[in-house]
């Protein structure tokens, strides 16, 4: 790892939530550097150059000079740091002095290479499990990222941390057992279609007329009167 770059700095002699507000307004920002055996300074920088070594190879595991006016410079990195929620925007930055014979713990991005032969060969799906692992090492052996190359992954297989390429000066502390990356088989839910169902239709009956209750009263009714009106007539 090289050092990304300087950054100027200022110390700050304003504190409070005004002061930080009109230091904004005018594109800076404040920040504090602590660390190392020297007390915690209070200093104003350009977030600008902040969100620089953010966005470069080695992102916030990047070890750069600070240039404070009237301290002798220091080799920093950064410790951590505050966004506006809305915006995006830095709003502080917190900075660590670094020793070159301190070891430091630090996480550290993984990168894949290649085309797993479980996906382009025997058509499974590639899982990137874990994307970053915790290492040791003294500041000029940080990496900037670990490459592993999975080309050679198929169906069933996993590649774990202990199948990291690292250096010697490098210590991984994340455990060696936890899956990177595997390539599982496709999985094809086949929605059987149920048999159709075969239903006989039952023999017809026949249709049977039922006189309802009235209906039989008034025929019984008419009878009657026929055979009242027979008697008359007779």
């Amino acid at each position: 790892m090289t050092q990304v770059l300087n950054v100027e700095a200022e110390p700050r002699e304003d504190f409070g939530k005004n002061a930080a507000r009109r230091l904004r307004h005018a594109g800076r920002i404040p920040a504090v550097v602590y660390g190392g055996g020297g007390p915690a300074i209070p200093i104003v920088v350009d977030p600008r150059k902040i969100t620089e070594i953010l966005h470069s190879e080695s992102g916030h595991n990047a070890i750069f000079t600070l240039d404070i006016r009237g301290k002798a410079p220091a080799r920093v990195m950064l410790r951590d740091w505050q966004v506006d929620p809305t915006h995006g925007d830095l709003l502080h930055v917190d900075m660590v002095r670094v020793a070159r014979d301190t070891r430091l713990k630090l996480k550290v991005p993984i990168h894949i290479t290649g085309e797993a032969k479980g996906v382009k060969v025997q058509g499974g799906v590639f899982e990137f499990v874990l994307r970053e692992v915790e290492v040791e090492c003294l500041p000029d052996d940080i990496p900037d990222h670990i490459t592993v190359d999975v080309t050679e992954l198929t169906i069933g297989h996993n590649l774990r941390v202990a199948d990291l390429p690292v250096g010697e000066t490098v210590k991984v502390l994340t455990e060696p057992t936890r899956v990177v990356a595997h390539v599982v088989a496709l999985r094809v839910e086949e929605e059987e279609k149920p048999a159709a169902e075969v239903v006989e239709a039952a023999p017809a009956e026949p249709e049977v007329i039922r006189k309802g209750k009235a209906e039989e009263e008034g025929e019984a009714e008419a009878a009657e009167g026929t055979k009242e009106k027979e008697k008359k007539e007779s």
